[in-house]
């Protein structure tokens, strides 16, 4: 095992995720821009495409608030190296902040004292998820605050319903008006508890834009909650057009019969996020 090499691949996906956007949603974003008439939306969604571009180009970061880095881990319970994945986490989200550079975004809430790496009580954020087999994969979410600050949970009555849902997530992306700098990709967290239906949200957003839930009644609400969003014509950054959000995306657990809770997550345009895949011989790879 060479932990030298897996650092390394954390690292370039940390750097990765910051700099290039992924190519599902550079399509989106260049869909979104041929299907726009308004001259205010097209120029908005051209200087997005242009720092797209730039940032690729010069290995920079796409935006100058390089967010909080949040962690979704899949272990495989027959791993060797479970032990490691943290530290490892850490040593590279350290090394990262070094060399790429990310902006120290991690501050004490009571003193406000900022170590300048990205470390911190509990942060790097890890969720952890043990499934069968011997690989671990993890699923980076670099997240700014300007999204972050307007991602929500509303603990709705259970008889508000599907309709219930769909009123409070439109009511909510048009409250944000240009606060998340869409066009938004939505995460939608429905069940749970309160903290279940925000993560629930947060995961939805790591999926590939174009994907559906395999689910037809999730995948239903997600067509239609797009439909809804888009209909508002808030449009680029909130000044007007088609394109409000790239996508909404769906998912959702049980819930308490007395309970129906909505969580409600929204990223902007600059959709950031990668993969790497720990192997049980204990090579690495950032997965495209």
């Amino acid at each position: 095992m060479n932990e030298a090499t897996i650092l390394d691949e954390l690292a370039e996906a940390i750097r990765r995720a910051v700099t290039e956007l992924p190519s599902d949603v550079e399509r989106a974003l260049e869909r979104a821009r041929e299907r726009e008439t308004s001259q205010i939306a097209v120029a908005q969604l051209d200087a997005i495409l242009e720092t797209v571009r730039i940032a690729r180009a010069g290995s920079i970061p796409i935006c100058q608030d390089t967010g909080l880095l949040t962690f979704f881990v899949e272990v495989g319970t027959s791993s060797p190296v479970l032990g490691k994945i943290r530290p490892w986490i850490e040593q590279s989200v350290a090394v990262a902040t070094r060399e790429i550079p990310l902006r120290p975004n991690t501050v004490d809430p009571f003193t406000g004292a900022n170590p300048g790496d990205n470390s911190g009580r509990f942060a790097p954020f890890i969720h952890w998820d043990l499934v069968s087999g011997d690989e671990i994969r993890i699923s980076l979410l670099p997240k700014g605050a300007g999204s972050e600050n307007v991602s929500i949970v509303e603990m709705l009555a259970p008889a508000a319903g599907i309709g219930g849902i769909k009123r409070a997530v439109v009511e909510h992306i048009v409250a944000c008006q240009g606060k998340p700098c869409p066009p938004t990709i939505v995460g939608v967290g429905i069940g749970g508890g309160a903290d279940v239906a925000l993560t629930l949200g947060k995961k939805a957003i790591l999926r590939p834009l174009g994907s559906t839930h395999p689910e037809p009644e999730a995948a239903m609400l997600e067509r239609e909650l797009l439909e809804l969003v888009n209909s508002t014509g808030l449009g680029p950054m909130g000044l007007g057009g088609a394109t409000t959000s790239l996508a909404v995306h769906v998912e959702y657990a049980a819930r308490h019969p007395a309970s129906l809770p909505l969580g409600i997550v929204v990223q902007c345009w600059a959709d950031r996020r990668a993969q790497v895949v720990v192997r049980k011989d204990g090579t690495a790879e950032v997965i495209p």
